[in-house]
């Protein structure tokens, strides 16, 4: 009978040392900007640098961050040597295995058992091409002994609860491992590996695999013992851990198998297993069918379960990092004096952030739109009365229509509270202009110069926060990309304070006892430069919002998030062409959002596997 650690080993830790080799971190931090760590981002590809150095692009390349992409069908893209599954899609699976062997209460009484051990498994890093900004957690492909510690254990742990008792055992296995015939054991054993295994392993398990899988439980008649440790093999198998795929064919670029295009159809939009359809179509091969992989892509993004990846991808690449908690400065004169009567509970900052996965879920499920219209949505979808009170309308429940904004002011993506407020007393309009240059515009910002300042500017009582911000930025070293590449866009949202709230004029406080001491109009006019060379003039928000959605670099940055999401490492603009066009194309073409996110799965590169490596980092 098997029991021991030593046994996992030949399954687990060379694969580790395999996907370390392939797994990798962000950019490292080589400058300061607004006090805050940037990362240098280096090219991906051709073409992912922001405009030429000192001629008011960002420095970071020799051309323009590219707005199309063209497909090369002769193009071999890198990929992942062996991909991991994430925290979420390893917990998921473990759920939906333990359901599937075990329906009904008995099959969550097994989960609840399962539930805390999860936080066994490492938490997945967000990684990407910048310290802070459009980080993804699926970019993480490093792998930890911890990993492999909990696999084992959660192994162990599911075996445990399915064979737990004689009822069990006879619902999971079949009457065949409890009726005390010793010769129904060998052949019980068999069908139960070729069953589960197909779902653990998610591929039919051959002859020689069920050969494999059944040596641990030794010679029949099997006890609970040996079922615990088939069990715990097979959901610690390579195939369970890793998307381990190996193509139809020759060649260094081959169609995926039908298991595996089930598995990576099913990991991208459900982070989940595949479910019976899916291998139905797979065991009998017909989901290689265009119409039918088609019909299935629909079906699979129309499932409950897709709205949380898509929640996840928009919260992540959209999500202010930057953002301070709102509540961290209450009792301090100068921040209590501009709060007013407003009070800041301690979720407000998740609660801003969330109103963006709302928003995009909103946009692309319940009342499909296009992503221009997700940019310049005035709807609120404030769940708390605090974040509601910002917006000046009732809070937002899910599943009724979300009020609309009516306040002027409030113009789309880039005037939402995460983006504007700052949970400090004074606005960062320099971190504003990073954001949209980084996150939503897909520019890359040189490091500034060694000597440059290293501090966010400071709360003047007779200055504007855009007036420190001009003096502080003025010098000659810092016109390159400052005053030409991330001011202007902080500047055009300089009319909401540092707790997301409209105003016409800043006011000015004592430092020392927050006594209002006098205030002077805001300026939000700036010449923006959303596309490289653009010198058309914008008033405020409301105008760089039209800037934003005119410009094709919106489209191409979504393109590229969305490229890093589903296949788990950054891009190269000229091999990844075909699946970059694909989005970028759809959303050129004011396509519906639930369009869109499905364009990538109906690419060719997503049913295909190449074995030219890559790696998770950005190169040069």
């Amino acid at each position: 009978m098997w029991s021991h650690r030593a046994r996992w080993a030949p399954w687990t830790l060379p694969l580790a040392v395999v996907l370390a080799a392939a797994g990798g971190a962000s950019a490292g931090c080589t400058g300061m900007i607004d006090g805050t760590e940037a990362a240098s981002t280096s090219a991906v590809g051709t073409g992912a640098g922001g405009g030429p150095a000192g001629s008011g692009g960002a420095g970071g390349g020799d051309v323009p961050t590219p707005t199309n992409f063209v497909c090369d069908p002769e193009a071999i893209p890198r990929q992942l040597p062996l991909r991991r599954l994430s925290r979420l899609q390893r917990e998921n699976t473990l759920r939906d295995l333990a359901r599937w062997a075990l329906p009904g209460d008995e099959g969550e009484t097994v989960v609840s058992v399962l539930e805390p051990m999860f936080a066994r498994i490492p938490a997945d890093e967000k990684i990407g091409a910048d310290k802070h900004y459009a980080r993804l957690s699926r970019l993480d492909q490093a792998l930890q002994q911890e990993h492999v510690d909990a696999a084992y254990d959660l192994g162990r742990a599911l075996g445990g609860g399915l064979v737990a008792n004689a009822a069990r055992l006879e619902a999971v296995v079949g009457a065949c491992a409890t009726n005390g015939d010793a010769a129904d054991d060998d052949v019980c054993l068999d069908d139960f590996i070729a069953r589960f295994g197909e779902r653990a392993l998610r591929r039919a398990p051959s002859a020689e695999d069920i050969a494999f899988y059944r040596e641990v439980a030794g010679t029949a008649p099997f006890d609970t013992a040996d079922w615990i440790d088939v069990i715990a093999l097979l959901v610690t198998s390579p195939h369970a851990l890793y998307f381990v795929e190996h193509g139809e064919g020759d060649g260094d670029l081959v169609p995926l198998a039908p298991y595996e295009l089930a598995s990576r159809l099913s990991y991208h939009f459900w982070q989940t297993m595949p479910d019976e359809e899916l291998y139905a179509a797979a065991r009998d091969g017909s989901l290689l069918e265009e119409g039918v992989f088609a019909a299935q892509v629909d079906r699979v993004f129309a499932d409950p379960r897709t709205r949380q990846a898509v929640g996840s991808f928009f919260g992540e690449w959209l999500e202010n990092s930057t953002l301070d908690e709102l509540d961290s400065r209450v009792g301090t004169p100068v921040f209590d004096a501009l709060r007013g009567d407003f009070e800041p509970g301690p979720d407000l900052r998740e609660e801003m952030l969330a109103e963006i996965v709302d928003a995009s879920i909103h946009y692309a499920y319940d009342s499909p739109g296009t992503f221009g219209e997700l940019l310049q949505s005035r709807l609120s979808f404030a769940r708390s009365e605090g974040l509601a009170s910002i917006y000046g309308v009732e809070p937002w429940q899910e599943g009724e229509s979300p009020p609309e904004v009516t306040d002027p002011a409030r113009v789309g993506l880039i005037t939402r509270a995460a983006y504007v407020a700052t949970g400090s007393p004074n606005t960062r309009p320099i971190m504003k202009g990073v954001f949209l240059r980084k996150a939503l515009l897909c520019d890359t910002i040189d490091p500034p110069p060694a000597n440059a300042a290293a501090n966010p500017p400071e709360l003047s009582e007779d200055l504007t926060t855009r007036e420190v911000v001009e003096e502080l930025t003025g010098q000659a070293s810092c016109t390159g990309c400052h005053t030409s590449f991330i001011n202007p866009l902080g500047f055009a949202t300089e009319n909401f304070d540092s707790l997301g709230r409209t105003r016409a004029e800043q006011t000015f406080f004592d430092g020392e006892t927050g006594e209002v001491i006098g205030s002077a109009p805001v300026d939000t006019a700036s010449t923006p430069g959303v596309d490289y060379g653009d010198v058309t003039e914008s008033a405020g928000a409301a105008d760089l919002m039209g800037l934003l959605v005119a410009s094709e670099k919106p489209h191409a940055c979504f393109a590229r998030q969305y490229f890093r999401f589903t296949f788990a490492r950054m891009e190269d603009a000229t091999l990844d062409g075909c699946a970059l066009e694909q989005v970028d194309d759809a959303l050129d073409d004011d396509q519906p959002l639930s369009e869109v996110l499905r364009a990538i799965a109906l690419s060719r590169p997503f049913r295909e596997r190449s074995f030219v490596s890559a790696t998770t980092e950005s190169e040069p």
